[in-house]
């Protein structure tokens, strides 16, 4: 028991080093193989933080809600050091490109694109757009919500891992092709995920409708996003898993602003 629970604690620990920027003491015993299994879970934790450092500022000053937007929108950038979005960001330049057989070579290139700073830019501005209320609320509950975008957006990345070939012999997405043996390995999380659609429910975050619904837009998007990807690329790479995540928070904030 205690090697599963200190095996566990490293993979956690792990999986915060790499997908986020919360400093760690680099002394701590880290284990990198598997991760992206422990990736919902990080959201989770990320969109908390999100909601801890909303709820201090609503409490402590009066602050503006498209003010309040973007320090969360920029907040949340900041914590996972851009990682997710320089992922959409180089999917979309090799999107643009009309050779089929360059694409790769083009997402590897260090240097964003204007496809690459456009797609950057419509991301934050429809995150930022999302989390402002369209009344004269305070703040909008959709921020309340983030935990679970965040958690749901990582989860859908897991279908990306599973279902398509991974195309570079190399790279940071490698570790999690070769790690995660198949949908088994995303169960737990996902039922963590759907306790969590209870609780938002039983705490009035969510209504019925968008607890229903959210599980299922999230997977829906996923799996039909990874799939168009594929078309695209013969399969996936760490940047159009990065994609996933970022256009699925997206398109999550947006239904939930939509639905409130």
């Amino acid at each position: 028991m205690y090697r599963l629970l200190r095996a566990f604690i490293q993979k956690f620990l792990g999986a915060i080093v790499f997908y986020t920027q919360i400093p760690l003491p680099h002394s701590l015993p880290l284990d990198f193989d598997g991760i992206a299994r422990f990736a919902p879970l990080v959201g989770m934790g990320i969109g908390g933080i999100l909601v801890l450092v909303a709820g201090l500022l609503l409490g402590l000053t009066p602050i503006a809600p498209l003010l309040l937007a973007t320090i969360v929108t920029a907040l949340w950038v900041w914590i996972t050091g851009a990682l997710h979005l320089d992922g959409a960001m180089d999917t979309a330049d090799g999107l643009a490109c009309m050779d089929r057989d360059r694409r790769l070579d083009v997402m590897r290139d260090p240097h964003n694109g204007a496809f690459g700073i456009l797609t950057g830019i419509v991301i934050l501005m429809l995150k930022t757009a999302a989390m402002v209320p369209d009344t004269a609320a305070l703040y909008s509950p959709v921020i309340w919500a983030l935990p679970l975008v965040c958690g749901w957006a990582r989860w859908g990345q897991l279908i990306a891992i599973v279902r398509f070939p991974y195309l570079r012999a190399e790279g940071k997405g490698k570790l999690h092709k070769t790690a995660i043996r198949g949908f088994r390995d995303a169960l737990p999380s996902l039922l963590i995920l759907l306790s969590g659609q209870l609780v938002a429910y039983y705490w009035g975050v969510l209504s019925l409708e968008q607890t229903v619904m959210m599980p299922i837009a999230a997977l829906f998007f996923s799996w039909s996003f990874s799939t168009w990807i594929d078309s695209k690329f013969d399969g996936h790479t760490g940047d159009t898993y990065g994609a996933i995540v970022e256009w699925n928070e997206t398109f999550l904030l947006c239904v939930l602003a939509l639905t409130s």
